[in-house]
Order: structure tokens, then C-alpha cells, then sequence
């Protein structure tokens, strides 16, 4: 059987399916995956396969690893690009301006003008490149293909498409309408006169794309008329990460009357990717429901200082706790790293000789066999490093007894 790659490279994630391309729209692939965090620490790729979820825990430095990473765990179960008959990879990119308009094989000078687009796109399209770039030196034997999500929208009518702004200066910088998500209205509109009995070409439609971005498109006879964004993803509804629509002058106002730079205000309308994405719950147990409603730092700093006071505090490998209590100080200009600070590993290994290893639940079961410890779960790991301190404490007193 043949089958397509569907590679969708963002900024820190790469989304992929190896699809039949003679199925219905709506079935499952025959694969998906994601690649996630590229570039921070800790990275995770998933891949579903025959109603199963595999998940990898490792650092993903770049798109090109990520892919490699991901093709080599395909590979080991049997279902890898190189062992399936992959006969056509798809790439979404973002932005294709006013050259795009229909998908397009990729060949080098198509390269060269989708990165010309940047300006245009400047988080999206680079990484759809980064996507292209790694899955044509992995698969240069198959036709690789850009679907761009402006194509649908490249011949608004000038009412929608023209912003209120001085022709000339719109026309040397290209700033007009261009809209989004269009692969997405495209196909839903495609598919609504056929359910309701019409005509697809005497058919007028709003189409609504919902998710983290959202957009609204009117959609005429089978063309676009209208649509919610514009110059860039940003424009139009409140979406997850994206203000929507604001007006202009909170951007000036906030330069004007409150010292705001480009960077400060493009953080402030749309937040770096990865903010709200929740850091390492395998490693502590804390969920971003837990911490929803809570204070922020500086709101509790003064009591988090008065709470530690002057006494001693210990962790289980401190060296990695104080560094992070430390940048959180650092980062928010308090001051509240304890004075006296100690670690129970380093304890331990001088204290306890001989365990196989010196990791949290290995000492905690030395110390306490009868402690319930649930790893990696802030409360109790805590309780286990206070279990920790108080047996070498008792072990100490013992010694000083003798």
C-alpha cells in the first residue's frame, strides 16, 4: 500500500501523519506523532500507532534531530518512511504572500521564496522550512509538496483584502489582508453544500476554524470573500495565545506613555511560544490545574523569606533546587534563597555507604522501609527527604552517643 507524509514543522513542534491517501478525510492515520519542546531541555516525541501511544522522554535540539529521532522510532517497529511506500510528502507553511496561491512542488527556488516570505511570517515560516529542509535530505526521493495557509485567501475582493492606510505606503510593505488557516476553511466549505442539498457553486457560508488560533471566513460559491485575520495570525478573534483584534492605538499609547519597545509589545499581544506550556508534571506531579489560580511569585516571596527565617533547609540533590530558587530571584529581584542550604544525596552517600545507588527512593527505603513514597510527586518527595534528614540526624546523634 501507498501512503503520504504530512509534515506540519512549527516554532518547538513538528506534527506529522503517514496517511492512505485514498481514505475518507476523516479516518485515522495510519501513523501521527509529535515532536514537542525542540530546542529547551527536555523534549518528548509521540507516536500513535494501531490504537497505541509510544512516548520518548529525551532532549530534542533541533528540527532535523527531532525528525531523525522520530524516523528511527518508527523504523524500530516496523513502520518507518523508509520501510512503507511512501510516495509523496505534504508540508504545511504558513505564509506564501502573494506568490502562492495553490500547493506547490518543492523544488530549491520554492524554498528560496518561502524564506523571501519571513518578514511576512517570521515564527511560522522559518520553522516550516527547518520541516522542509530535514524531510527532503531524509526522503530526497519523493516529491515533497507546500500547501500554503494563504492560498485560499490570495484573491479576496480589495474591500477585504485593503486595510484603511495609505495605498501607497501598504503597497511598498505589503501589509494588506492575507488571512490563514486556509486549508482548513478551504475543506470545511468544500464539504458543507453536499450535507445541506446545495448547489456548491449558488452557496454562501461562514466557516468557523476553533482551536488554540480561530479564525471566521466568509465564503461565497466556492471562494473566499472575507476573513478574520489579516497581515498576520493575529488579527481577529481572541484566540489562546493571540490577542485578536486590538485597537491600534494601545500600541502606540503603550509606547508613547509607558516606555514599551517592538519586542515588549509583541510579547504582550503574543506571548513566546511555549509560555503556557507546562513544564516537567512527570518530574514533580504538578499539573497546570494546580497551580491555575495561584499566586505568583512576587506575591508570596515575603512570605516564602519569613517562612524559611533562618532555618536550615535540606533537598535531595540541593545543588539543583538552590540553582533554581536562586534564578527565581534573580529573575524576579527578590530575596529569599536561604542562608543555610543542604543536601541529603550528598549525606547520604557519606552517611549510608554501600546503597546500589543514592536516587530518592533508594535512601528513603534505607532510611524508613515502611514510608509510601508516591516518586515524583512534590508533597511526598518532600516528606521523603524529610525522612531522609531525620534518620541521618538520629544516625549522627547515635554516633556522637558512642
Amino acid at each position: 500500500m501507498s501512503y503520504v507524509l504530512v509534515i506540519n514543522s512549527g516554532s518547538s513542534s513538528i506534527k506529522f501523519q503517514i496517511v492512505d491517501p485514498t481514505s475518507d478525510a476523516s479516518a485515522d492515520p495510519f501513523v501521527s506523532g509529535l515532536v514537542e519542546q525542540i530546542g529547551e531541555p527536555q523534549g518528548r516525541i509521540t507516536i500513535k500507532y494501531e490504537g497505541q501511544k509510544f512516548v520518548v522522554q529525551k532532549a530534542v535540539p533541533t528540527h532535523a534531530d527531532g525528525l531523525q529521532e522520530t524516523f528511527k522510532l518508527l523504523d524500530a517497529k516496523g513502520i518507518g518512511p523508509t520501510q512503507l511506500d511512501i510516495v509523496a510528502a505534504g508540508h504545511r507553511v504558513v505564509h506564501g504572500g502573494m506568490v502562492f496561491s495553490e500547493p506547490e512542488l518543492i523544488l530549491d527556488p520554492v524554498v528560496d521564496m518561502i524564506r523571501d516570505l519571513i518578514p511576512l511570517a517570521p515564527l511560522h515560516n522559518p520553522a516550516n522550512i527547518d520541516g522542509i529542509e530535514v524531510a527532503r535530505a531524509l526522503l530526497p526521493d519523493i516529491p515533497h509538496v507546500a500547501v500554503f495557509d494563504t492560498g485560499f485567501f490570495r484573491d479576496l475582493p480589495p474591500a477585504a483584502a485593503l486595510y484603511a492606510i495609505n495605498a501607497e505606503v501598504a503597497e511598498q510593505n505589503l501589509i494588506r489582508r492575507y488571512g490563514f488557516h486556509g486549508t482548513s476553511h478551504e475543506f470545511v466549505s468544500s464539504q458543507v453544500p453536499a450535507l445541506i442539498g446545495t448547489d456548491p457553486m449558488h452557496t454562501r457560508q461562514i466557516v468557523l476554524h476553533l482551536g488554540n488560533g480561530a479564525s471566521c471566513s466568509a465564503v461565497e460559491n466556492g471562494h473566499a470573500i472575507d476573513t478574520s485575520m489579516g497581515l498576520t495570525p493575529l488579527a481577529g478573534l481572541v484566540m489562546g495565545t493571540r490577542s485578536g483584534d486590538l485597537d491600534p492605538s494601545v500600541v502606540t499609547h503603550l509606547m508613547r506613555n509607558h516606555g514599551y519597545d517592538a519586542e515588549e509589545l509583541d510579547t504582550l499581544i503574543k506571548p513566546p511560544s511555549g509560555w503556557d506550556h507546562f513544564e516537567f508534571t512527570y518530574l514533580h506531579g504538578i499539573g497546570p490545574d494546580e497551580v491555575r489560580d495561584a499566586p505568583s511569585w512576587p506575591a508570596i516571596a515575603d512570605q516564602v523569606r519569613d517562612f524559611v527565617a533562618d532555618v536550615p533547609v535540606y533537598a535531595h540533590n540541593a545543588a539543583f533546587d538552590r540553582g533554581v530558587w536562586a534564578q527565581l530571584d534573580e529573575f524576579f529581584n527578590t530575596s529569599t534563597l536561604p542562608r543555610r542550604f543542604y543536601c541529603s544525596y550528598r549525606t547520604a552517600k557519606r552517611m549510608v555507604p554501600g546503597l546500589p545507588n543514592y536516587k530518592l527512593p533508594t535512601v528513603v527505603h534505607a532510611c524508613n522501609p515502611s514510608f509510601d513514597l508516591d516518586h515524583h510527586h512534590a508533597g511526598s518527595d518532600a516528606q521523603a527527604c524529610a525522612q531522609i534528614v531525620i534518620a541521618l540526624q538520629r544516625m549522627s546523634s547515635k554516633a556522637s552517643d558512642d
